[in-house]
């Protein structure tokens, strides 16, 4: 069972950059709308086109900008359980909440790329090529550097 994460609250210069991770914080699919989308319009065209590259989705948690009547959507319509993650009423201040850190952290690795601290990109394809192509980069050198750890293999003498 695949679970992944959906979290929409980074805003850049009018827009919302909208994530699909997996459990670990690796990018599955990105949706970049302008900042007038509501999350759950966003879901509608985000969570299909995911639910179609994989198969195996399951679960989805998401914050709670994706509240109403998306979940029983989701469920109808892509066979998906959609569960929101929300804070509690009575904590104050900050508060690490359950599976809403992963996509987080996301965010985090991704805003680590220069091009992707500002919007730069006029157009919103654009700007998820950009975010793309950074956590392609991040997933690149992470693979480069597991390699370099590992031990070489012993020759025969």
């Amino acid at each position: 069972m695949r679970q992944s994460w959906t979290h929409a609250d980074r805003k850049i210069n009018g827009r919302k950059r909208h994530l699909l991770t997996d459990t670990l914080g690796l990018l599955l699919a990105v949706l970049v709308t302008p900042a007038s989308t509501t999350d759950r319009d966003a879901a509608r065209i985000l969570l299909p086109a995911a639910k179609k590259h994989f198969r195996r989705l399951v679960r989805v948690w998401a914050d709670g900008g994706y509240t109403g009547h998306l979940t029983d959507w989701t469920l109808q319509h892509l066979g998906l359980v959609l569960d929101i993650v929300r804070r509690s009423d009575d904590v104050q201040g900050f508060q690490v909440l359950p599976r809403r850190w992963v996509v987080e952290r996301s965010f985090a690795w991704l805003l680590r790329s220069r091009r992707l601290v500002r919007d730069y990109e006029r157009r919103t394809d654009t700007s998820e090529s950009v975010i793309l192509w950074s956590m392609t980069m991040l997933m690149s050198r992470r693979l480069a550097a597991r390699l370099q750890r590992r031990p070489a293999p012993a020759r025969a003498a």
